[in-house]
């Protein structure tokens, strides 16, 4: 009977392993900032001071929001090849991506849960298991639905918020809540591991919660539609024969989406004007960042200069999951305690020094094993132990 197994090495696409990588930089250096102080809890444009304000400014503008709808993308474009790869086969892909998704939901919750609050593998799991039901449409289809999708959700909602920000900017305000504030940097900095379990579901319930879900669903589905549509039609395999397409949605993206997420410092940093930002500028330039990378990639020389990423990319769940347990070791109490007791400046560079760390951990895995740790498991729980321990990379 023909089994399916996971991707060798030489069936990997460098570009896609590129894009995860550089999204993972991109998202640690946000998420980073929500593991060393309460910024979800107050209005950071106006919270930081002097070189870490401005600073903020660049992150804010240019990487917050950005870069998690690359990595979802890259999530719908790797689960359409798995899917492909089954059709060619003659295999049903149905339990084998359930069993993918829902072994991903566990790594999820545990996560959330006992590690930090700003998981998205719980989301990316059971979001996942929605598109499974969309594979078979056509990739034109699947990118014009996801694109649709997106767009009629988010422009209703930033134009009621660019409506409430000009005329009532009085309720647009960004309250800061002194009670969550307080009790993050209690919790976090000095309390026990059980209290700090209760204030990361408290954190997460925030972000995750029915209030939220809505938007959280079509905003991350879409991005997997349009990454899975992209890869029916294999965009980043053939982007050397289409510079043109990819340099049409750089510019494009580029121009959309920059000055929106410009808004809160070319207007005011009110709430309004930030969830446009976030909501709708985000991906847009992701789009570009995206797009820029690809691009990039098609010179031969480039390609060498960025294959450190691609080595991250290979490892992407590993990373991001050890992003958050160094992150937490160092900031929590049960580490080194050092919660809202550094500057935006010196957490930056720490995010950066750990990640380095990580490409070099990473580079160094590779010439040993064939797949990075949590991937084994992953593909351990997807496959059964069989399949993983044959000499094949996922």
């Amino acid at each position: 009977m023909v089994q399916m197994k996971p991707t060798k090495v030489q069936e990997r696409i460098l570009s896609l392993d590129v894009l995860r990588g550089v999204s993972l930089l991109g998202i640690f250096l946000v998420n980073i900032m929500a593991m060393h102080s309460p910024w979800q809890y107050y209005n950071p444009i106006e919270w930081w001071e002097y070189e870490d304000a401005t600073l903020y400014a660049w992150l804010d503008v240019l990487v917050q929001g950005s870069f998690y709808p690359i990595f979802a993308m890259m999530f719908g474009y790797g689960l359409m090849i798995m899917w492909q790869r089954s059709q060619e086969r003659g295999i049903s892909f149905g339990k084998i991506g359930v069993r993918r998704l829902l072994a991903l939901l566990f790594i999820g919750i545990i996560h959330a849960f006992l590690i930090w609050s700003g998981d998205i593998l719980i989301n990316y799991a059971l979001f996942g298991l929605i598109l499974l039901s969309m594979l078979r449409l056509s990739g034109k289809l699947l990118i014009w639905l996801g694109m649709g999708i997106f767009l009629l959700v988010q422009i209703p909602m930033s134009g009621l918020m660019l409506l409430a920000a000009v005329f009532e900017p009085k309720e647009m305000t960004f309250w800061m809540d002194i009670t969550s504030v307080t009790n993050s940097i209690n919790f976090y900095s000095s309390g026990s591991f059980i209290e700090i379990m209760g204030q990361r579901f408290t954190d997460w319930y925030m972000v995750n919660g029915p209030q939220n879900i809505f938007f959280l669903l079509f905003m991350i589905l879409p991005m997997m539609m349009i990454g899975a549509g992209a890869s029916k039609l294999q965009w980043l395999q053939n982007a050397q024969e289409q510079k043109v397409k990819w340099l049409v949605i750089l510019l494009l993206s580029l121009v959309v989406g920059l000055p929106i997420k410009l808004l809160p410092y070319l207007i005011e940093p009110n709430l309004g004007y930030m969830v446009i930002q976030d909501m709708l500028g985000g991906p847009i330039l992701g789009f570009a960042f995206a797009a820029l990378i690809v691009l990039l990639m098609t010179n031969k020389q480039i390609a060498k200069v960025l294959k450190p990423f691609a080595t991250a990319g290979r490892m992407s769940l590993t990373i991001y999951l050890s992003q958050s347990i160094i992150g937490t070791l160092i900031f929590y109490s049960y580490g080194l305690g050092l919660y809202n007791q550094i500057s935006l400046v010196n957490g930056t560079l720490l995010a950066l020094a750990i990640y380095v760390l990580q490409v070099v951990f990473a580079e160094i895995w590779f010439t040993k094993f064939r797949y990075g740790p949590v991937e084994k498991l992953w593909r351990t729980m997807t496959y059964g132990r069989k399949a993983v321990a044959r000499k094949i990379e996922a």
